[in-house]
Parts: C-alpha cells; structure tokens; sequence
C-alpha cells in the first residue's frame, strides 16, 4: 500500500506482509490538486497503477512520454534543460478507479499520465513543484509493487 500526502508532500510505503513502512519525501503540481483535464494539478484520489515502467533501466535514465531516451541524469544536463520536468528511473503509471472523479470524462488520471516518478537529487522534493505528477526522491522503494498488487492494494491520495 502507498499512501501519499498532498500537504506534507511525503509518499508512505507500507509492506504490511514484510512490516516494513518507509516516508519518503515527494512532491505534486505547483498548481496544487486538481482532476479536471488541463489543470496540471495532482489528483487527490484512490487510484490503482496501470502500468510500472522502466524495468531493465538504468538509474538516472531519463524518460520522456513514459519511455526511456538515451540520456543519463547529470548535473550538466539539469543546467542545459532548466524547465524540464524531470522524469527518472522508474515510473509508476496511475489510473482512476472511482468514475466521476477520477476515471473517463475530464477527470481521467491515466489519460492525464499522472505517475509516481523518480526525480534527480538536484530537485526539490518536499515542495509542491511538479506539473501534475509525484516524483519521489527514492523510486527504488516504490518499485518493489509487484504487479500482481498493482489492483488490489490500497492507494491512496490525500490533501
């Protein structure tokens, strides 16, 4: 189960099954929460993961539209793209679940491609300051949700 928390901006693991609960800083949209289509706010919703990707990829690769390019984070590269927002590592893909409000029409989270990303260490984490998604200083503890649990754990987003 995840849960993440919009006003604390953190994202609480828990592996009820191994005991182990981990709160990682994280971040949300600049613009705070919204659903409607456009609103380049984070959704504040139970939603379930549609996809997990990056399997295979290095750490520090970058992705763009939820696939992986060539490049490796670097401090360079933050330099030359300072407007990026950045997407690393590992990508947890959420849908909605709960149709009205977040799932089909202008609410819909997997349409909007909000996820729970990787974020280099040069980023703010800990502040509201992404363009809708929920980077994570740490995805290597968000990746271990297998897929099978993809539907049926708990996850929850909350203001």
């Amino acid at each position: 189960m995840f849960e993440i928390f919009l006003s604390e901006q953190t994202l609480l693991l828990k592996r009820i099954s191994w005991g182990y609960r981990q709160r990682t800083p994280s971040s949300s949209a600049r613009r705070g929460a919204d659903e409607a289509w456009g609103s380049v706010g984070t959704h504040s919703s139970h939603p379930g993961i549609r996809a997990r990707i990056g399997a295979g990829c290095a750490m520090g690769g970058v992705f763009a539209g939820r696939r992986a390019t060539v490049e490796l984070n670097s401090e360079g590269l933050g330099t030359e793209f300072p407007e990026r927002d950045w997407i690393l590592t590992r990508i947890l893909w959420l849908s909605g679940v709960e149709i009205g409000h977040n799932r089909r029409g202008t609410v819909d989270t997997r349409r909007r491609f909000i996820c729970i990303n990787g974020r280099p260490d040069m980023e703010p984490m800990g502040i509201a300051a992404s363009h809708g998604c929920i980077p994570n200083a740490q995805p290597r503890r968000v990746w271990p949700v297998r897929p099978s649990e993809m539907w049926g754990t708990s996850k929850k987003i909350t203001e």
